[in-house]
């Protein structure tokens, strides 16, 4: 009976997991009991050998790919708690408020100005109320044409501005692009700035040492064959011959197995090391082959991240060492490990939008513009710059004003021919039989009626009926 009840559970187990063919082979196997125990061997054997050993090609590749998700993931730098007298005291902001709005910079504000003096702190009541009633003076007043306002505070010293293209901002040897052409790139959301520059800050122990630090900045800067070597052509033999600089080559890390490699690489070539040198031969030969594979072989790249030129080592007063660089390569600057990610930048808007998201875009427009206008020592509200970088990252890009972006998007047929290309935009609006409704300031101005804005704007009701009641 023993033997009985095992055989049916295994019968059960194999049909709806193997093939036709098994299901055969078990009623055979019935009377044997050493055969039935062998099936169960033989399953772990046959199921799929040879599908595992295919897998382990799936993991290697993602061993691969692996570090630079690691890289990405430093933990950001931990805040500071804040001590239990400060959270007491917004604690009684908060209390005063009694849900009334007041930003969290103004909060702050007075919560270190009452914590330096104490004499301040009985008056607590009447600061926040005070703070309170500024803020409401302060706030736009509805219908206010703030767009102007903006426009006009930025338009008026933008005419002050100098012409000046390059300037060197303190690091030798990089040249930056300021004035009123930095301002026309931003405005127009240049996909490129003219002087494309970088600001990489480190992070641990690699700030600190200036070994580290060069490593980097080597891991960091391009550099081509000519950089590192001299290139002789051989007219006689159709050869070349590479001598690498030791120096140069220990100054940037590199090592003559590099450059061998690298050089293999390049198509129709063969080369071989001799001594201290590298021989290059020609699988074509031929003068004119020499002489294009002498010009390929100058700009072959090396070590370093394309779209990098340049860099320069400061060590900055509390900061340890930082790089600067000439050219931007946002994406894979941050993939080097000892780069921290939460501060370096680059002057390129829309590298830092595909990279960090719109809102850094929007960030770094505002943080661009306000530094422009101010190393000319213009002063402008930053609130007026705000608006601007508002307006070009509204839809989640980044857009010109312009005929080519916000002006040249505007519903209505008026201000967009009032703005560039009036003609065209008539002709394609009565093509199309746009109408304008007329919301907008130049279209009023245009038509000659009262602008829908301030004065414009507010229509007044009075019943007469009802003010001589109160009369009497």
């Amino acid at each position: 009976m023993a033997t009985k009840k095992p055989q049916p559970k295994k019968k059960v187990a194999p049909k709806p997991a193997a093939p036709k063919k098994k299901i055969v082979a078990t009623p055979k196997a019935k009377p044997e009991q050493a055969k039935t125990k062998k099936i169960p061997e033989k399953k772990p054997k046959q199921a799929k050998p040879k599908a595992p050993t295919k897998e382990p090609a799936l993991p290697s590749k993602k061993k691969i790919e692996a570090p630079p998700v690691e890289r990405k993931m430093i933990p950001p730098p931990k805040k500071e708690e804040e001590p239990e007298e400060y959270k007491r005291l917004r604690n009684d902001i908060y209390k005063i408020l009694k849900g009334r709005f007041l930003p969290v910079s103004i909060v702050d504000g007075i919560v270190d100005w009452v914590l330096k003096d104490k004499k301040l702190h009985p008056k607590l009541k009447t600061i926040v109320e005070k703070a309170l009633e500024d803020f409401a003076h302060n706030q736009i007043d509805p219908t206010e044409a703030c767009g102007m306002v903006a426009a006009q505070s930025i338009g008026e010293p933008g005419t002050q501005m100098t012409m000046r293209t390059f300037h060197y901002a303190g690091v030798a040897e990089i040249n930056v692009t300021l004035g009123l052409p930095r301002l026309i790139e931003i405005v127009d959301a240049r996909s490129t700035p003219s002087t494309p520059m970088m600001n990489i800050y480190l992070r641990d122990e690699y700030r600190v040492n200036p070994d580290l630090a060069k490593e980097i900045a080597n891991k960091i800067e391009i550099t081509r064959l000519t950089d590192v070597a001299d290139i002789e052509m051989d007219l006689v033999n159709i050869t070349l011959t590479i001598k690498p600089n030791p120096k140069t080559m220990e100054k940037k890390g590199i090592t003559i197995e590099e450059i061998l490699d690298k050089v293999s690489g390049v198509k129709k070539v063969s080369a071989a090391q001799e001594k201290d040198t590298i021989k290059v031969t020609l699988d074509d030969p031929g003068y004119k082959a020499l002489q294009n594979i002498n010009e390929s072989l100058k700009n072959l790249k090396i070590k370093g991240i394309d779209g990098i030129k340049r860099v320069i080592i400061r060590k900055e007063p509390n900061e340890g060492y930082v790089i600067y660089s000439e050219g931007s390569n946002l994406k894979e600057v941050l993939d080097i490990d000892g780069v921290d990610p939460y501060r370096t930048t680059t002057n390129d808007i829309h590298a830092i939008a595909r990279e960090l998201g719109i809102e850094a875009a929007r960030n770094m427009i505002i943080q661009e513009a306000y530094s422009t206008l101010s190393e000319q020592g213009l002063n402008v509200d930053m609130r007026h710059i705000m608006l601007v970088a508002d307006v070009m990252t509204a839809d989640g890009t980044v857009r010109a004003i312009g005929r080519h972006g916000v002006s040249g998007e505007k519903s209505s047929v008026l201000s967009r021919a009032a703005f560039e290309i009036t003609v065209n935009h008539l002709l394609l609006a009565s093509q199309r039989g746009e109408s304008d409704t007329l919301n907008g300031v130049a279209e009023n101005i245009i038509v000659g009626q009262p602008v829908n804005l301030g004065t414009g704007a507010i229509e007044l009701v009075m019943i007469h009926g009802k003010q001589k009641q109160k009369g009497k």
